[in-house]
């Protein structure tokens, strides 16, 4: 009889396990981790940790080895954000944003009826803005890095040189992009070909590119012999980057945006990034819900998430923009009374129309193609940039003689007040283009604390959706106490004000709950192509460790010791 109850008893433990949902769980590393949209660029990071180097080094080598094997995203002709978090507790942000040439103006995109010129601002030579990468990686190393610089760029040169395997996503995405690299360019790029899994793709012209950035540094990009074929080649097409423009360029430091959620500390870039101020709004309008009563992904969960979305994104396409430039009231926006105040107007029984959602009235006044990666080293410092050319490879302009890609960010401004750019996001006069501006960006790289320790690093690409993407794994995390990996593979969605659509990953969400939701008022866009982020992140355990979380949706890969 013992016997048989024990049986019972084992066989239906064993039952039990595997009927319980396995746990996903990422990369796991005592030490070290870089986390990135390529193997071969989180492994050169992870090297150069290895070898001594701190989270600043590994920046430095894993930035230019996207340049190479992620040329869809990964840059020296484009910008970005960096914000890191010292082992001390310090924490600041670098801001290498694009800027508008010095010849730009607020019309340089309309008819002579005033009308936007269709595509001038997203295609070709008239598209790019002064390029930041190069002079941000010049900054970390001279403020922060510790090994020798060029043993930080040698790596990606010996990758460019030698070619490295072209991956299925990677195929499909230089074929779909073929036809506008032929549209944008005015000579045969090498990139013009049908590619396939497996092939192997050597950049020699980019390898000699980086070559000049190791042997003259900063000038080895914005003077010289890389100058004057951007300039020539860009001046040959029709554009109006000048020598000017490349010498006067230069990444500021800046003071991110710093603010609380539950018990967390959160530090996130500040303008000409959105994403600080936005991801403030948000967390603040959500944070008077119990959201320990509200499933994850379920009707409440996603109508209360998209209606603190509606209204963050209604008050940035009003008030944000450069603050080099426009007055922005940035502590009045993430101000808890005015949050407060902007949420009094949501209802659980309907959705609020963005047609009647417009930026909130304050007292005064006092950034699809991108990619990010997460670092944390073995000393205990964190990074988290954010880089890009905007769309996929940018305006499509391969500097001839060089061979890297042009950023198309000056699309990132408002062409006209109220028209939207390719993102459908709108902006108003504060995001006008002016001579030197930076256009206004969605990216939000992003650093976690609790406790005064170090707990998240988190950012993703996505154009508008980079911030709900972020936010989506900041809550996933704090609130319903996910693990990295978990957190990184949830099914994701997206409200940002205009147009009044919740955009939802495919195959995510049940029946009943979209059903619900459209009953409540909400329209949906639900398709197979709909990818929102890839996010990569890292998540500090208990004990510790880092657990690295890779988006599956991409060829994302955690590297760690």
């Amino acid at each position: 009889m013992k016997k048989r109850n024990l049986l019972f008893l084992l066989s239906f433990l064993s039952l039990f396990i595997s009927c319980k949902k396995e746990k996903i769980t990422g990369v796991i590393a005592q030490k070290a981790m870089v986390v990135s949209a390529r193997e071969e660029a989180s492994k050169i990071g992870s090297d150069i940790l290895e070898k001594g180097g701190n989270a600043y080094d590994a920046m430095i080598a894993t930035h230019f080895a996207l340049a190479v094997v992620y040329p869809v995203a990964g840059n020296i002709g484009g910008g970005g954000f960096l914000v890191y978090r010292n082992n001390d507790g310090t924490k600041g942000a670098l801001d290498f944003r694009e800027k508008a040439p010095i010849t730009a103006h607020k019309d340089m995109y309309l008819d002579s009826l005033g009308n936007v010129i269709k595509n001038k601002s997203v295609l070709g030579a008239h598209a790019v803005g002064i390029p930041g990468s190069v002079a941000g990686v010049f900054e970390v190393h001279q403020k922060m890095g510790s090994l020798p610089f060029k043993d930080l760029i040698q790596p990606s040169i010996d990758l460019a040189r030698n070619g490295f395997t072209v991956t299925e996503k990677q195929a499909n995405s230089l074929n779909k992009a073929s036809f506008y690299f032929k549209k944008a360019n005015n000579y045969a790029t090498l990139f013009e070909r049908l590619w396939k899994k497996g092939d192997t793709l050597k950049q020699e012209e980019l390898a000699q590119t980086l070559e000049r950035i190791r042997d003259f540094g900063k000038d080895g990009f914005y003077k010289g012999k890389t100058a004057d074929l951007l300039v020539n080649y860009v001046s040959e097409l029709g554009g109006i980057i000048t020598h000017k423009d490349l010498e006067k360029y230069k990444a500021i430091w800046r003071n991110p945006i710093e603010f609380s959620y539950r018990d967390y500390n959160i530090t996130s870039m500040t303008l000409p990034a959105s994403g600080g101020i936005c991801l403030a709004q948000i967390l603040k309008s959500i944070e008077p819900y119990d959201l320990s009563k509200i499933k994850h992904n379920s009707t409440k969960y996603i109508q209360l998430l998209t209606e603190a979305e509606r209204r963050s994104y209604a008050d940035r396409a009003h008030y944000l923009g450069d603050i080099d430039f426009v007055n922005v009231p940035i502590d009045s926006l993430t101000n808890t009374n005015y949050i407060n105040k902007r949420m009094a107007s949501f209802s659980w029984d309907k959705a609020s129309p963005s047609s009647e959602v417009s930026q909130g009235k304050i007292l005064g006044y006092e950034s699809d193609e991108t990619t990010h990666y997460s670092i944390v080293d073995q000393f205990g410092n964190a990074v988290s940039v954010t880089t890009t050319l905007n769309t996929g490879y940018g305006s499509k302009v391969l500097v001839k003689g060089a061979g890297f890609f042009l950023n198309n960010e000056m699309d990132d401004f408002s062409s006209k007040p109220g028209v939207p750019n390719v993102y459908g996001l709108v902006g108003s006069k504060a995001n006008a283009i002016a001579s030197e501006k930076r256009m206004l960006s969605s990216m939000t790289p992003t650093i976690v604390e609790k406790d005064g320790k170090l707990k998240m690093v988190v950012g993703t690409p996505g154009g508008s959706t980079i911030i709900t993407s972020v936010l989506q794994n900041i809550i996933n995390v704090v609130d319903y106490k996910m693990g990295m990996q978990e957190s990184v593979n949830q099914p994701r969605f997206h409200h940002q004000w205009l147009p009044d659509i919740i955009r939802m990953e495919p195959n995510g969400f049940d029946k009943e709950t979209k059903q619900k939701l459209e009953s409540l008022g909400y329209q949906i866009l639900e398709r197979n192509s709909l990818i929102i982020g890839r996010v990569d992140a890292i998540l500090v355990l208990p004990n510790g460790t880092l657990e690295g979380g890779a988006d599956p949706r991409g060829d994302d890969t955690a590297v760690g010791f």
